[in-house]
């Protein structure tokens, strides 16, 4: 059954059809070959889309091609698809429409060492002879945004491409032209890179990772993707946004079901599908905004979570000052500002309270009531380190247990009865730091400073000094000891 009754719109590929003959003589000469750019394994397009559901038929190498209304993947050089590709564009060019091609650059599974001073990895021949786009890898981790100024299927585009998944790699694009040898050895002759690339999704230098290449005189519009991207998704773009964008006649040939003519609908009609396609492009950017939002906030929480719950030594005491910090308590790092271990790990104040020490210590077990005599001895040495400055209380902060899950671990420090029972004639408070943590993970920066001071100081009472978890301030505090070369390696305890 032909297209024009099926409904289905075709589509060249630029390779065999899967599971023929030519498919496996291909993969051969791909595994033995030496390029660089040649990387062994499946071919770009699998077997298994679902093209019909897509509204498509595939015209793999060696079938007719003219009459197709895209191509994906398509072959430019000699005998590797060129004359397939060659007649695609001139059916296009016959029926005065534009070319539109889908090509991916990158190989996702291609972890070969790279020659470092390469301008590029991976490349991508245009139409024009002497024009190319050549990527580079980006680092892990590197994530692109929408380009601005992006309108209907390019929009669409970069919408659909943000979904692809967080550990998927991306290749920033340039275009490059080429430098010809001349055959007699008389010269060289350099060829600029012709035509546009416009960018669709850029990282965060603002170099494309995803762009649309057009030459001077229009006919011709290139899609450059990154490999490890669904088919489906760009399959159902192309059939839904970008042919009746660019190549609303094709549809019109085939009476494709997907195709929804613009001249044939009502004022109604128009105004849903455009308040839908709003309503979509919102929500892609608000999910992509909160996502942002949401690895940003993680980063921040990560170390203090893993130092509070895991930690010991500096990394301990660090997390401990933090979330110090950011519930309004100024704490000052002693080993800075003293000169080695000779007192506490903290000495920290707010407006309204005394200052009070404070020892931050490590167990892998249960915490030993010794560690309650270490904070007694700087209370009764402070005098002498800093007589104009009064100190009489001390807190202890235990990360106790911490080789366990912080569900599994005693809710108290300490549980020997007659001990907790001695330390209400102490001078000390033990908190723990799950207990802490709570707190922080909850914003209770009033229990914290309650915690800390005491539920009579007026420190306990108003709002925190620096709200969030994020706040300026507190980071500033913070940041102005704890990274400081040259902690105690044996702060915090073990």
């Amino acid at each position: 059954m032909s297209s024009s009754v099926s409904g289905l719109v075709p589509v060249h590929i630029g390779q065999p059809e899967p599971g023929s003959e030519r498919e496996k003589a291909l993969l051969l000469r791909r595994k033995q070959s030496r390029n660089v750019f040649d990387t062994p394994g499946p071919l770009r397009v699998p077997g298994n889309v679902p093209w019909e559901q897509q509204g498509l038929t595939p015209r793999w190498f060696g079938m007719e091609s003219s009459d197709c209304a895209a191509a994906v993947e398509p072959g430019v050089f000699f005998q590797q698809g060129d004359a397939e590709f060659k007649r695609f564009l001139s059916g296009a060019r016959k029926r005065g429409e534009v070319a539109l091609i889908v090509a991916v650059l990158g190989h996702a599974a291609d972890d070969r060492t790279r020659n470092p001073l390469a301008s590029s990895d991976a490349s991508v021949h245009l139409g024009d002879l002497y024009t190319n786009v050549g990527g580079r890898r980006l680092p892990a981790g590197a994530w692109p945004e929408i380009a601005p100024g992006l309108e209907g299927a390019d929009r669409d585009l970069a919408i659909r491409l943000l979904t692809r998944p967080k550990t998927a790699p991306w290749w920033s694009l340039r275009l490059h032209g080429a430098r010809v040898e001349r055959g007699d050895g008389s010269g060289a002759k350099d060829h600029p890179a012709a035509g546009e690339l416009q960018p669709i999704l850029v990282d965060p230098l603002g170099a494309p990772v995803v762009a649309a290449w057009t030459p001077l005189s229009g006919d011709q519009r290139w899609y450059l993707i990154p490999d490890d991207t669904r088919w489906e998704s760009m399959l159902g773009w192309l059939v839904q946004r970008a042919l009746p964008q660019y190549v609303p006649a094709a549809l019109r040939r085939a009476r494709s079901p997907f195709f929804v003519d613009p001249d044939l609908q009502t004022a109604g009609e128009q105004s849903a599908r455009t308040a839908l396609e709003d309503l979509e492009a919102h929500y892609a950017e608000e999910k992509q905004r909160l996502e942002h939002a949401l690895q940003e906030a993680k980063d921040k929480a990560e170390p203090v979570r893993y130092g509070l719950l895991y930690g010991s030594g500096s990394e301990l005491v660090e997390a401990v000052a933090q979330v110090l910090a950011v519930a309004g308590i100024r704490a000052v790092d002693l080993d800075e500002e003293l000169g080695g271990t000779k007192s506490a790990d903290l000495l920290v104040s707010v407006e309204g309270a005394p200052a009070r020490l404070v020892e931050v210590k490590g167990a892998s077990g249960p915490a030993q009531e010794h560690l309650v005599g270490h904070l007694q001895r700087h209370l009764e040495i402070w005098p002498q380190l800093r007589p104009d400055e009064p100190v009489s209380e001390g807190v202890l902060i235990v990360n106790h247990q911490h080789k366990l899950h912080p569900s599994e671990r005693s809710a108290d420090v300490y549980s020997r009865p007659e001990f907790v029972a001695s330390l209400a004639s102490l001078p000390v408070t033990v908190i723990s730091t799950v207990q802490l943590f709570n707190w922080w993970r909850a914003g209770d920066w009033t229990a914290i400073r309650t915690a800390v001071f005491g539920a009579g100081s007026a420190a306990s009472g108003g709002p925190a000094a620096v709200p969030g978890h994020s706040g300026a301030v507190a980071e500033e505090r913070t940041r102005s000891w704890w990274r400081r070369p040259g902690r105690r390696a044996g702060s915090g305890g073990t």
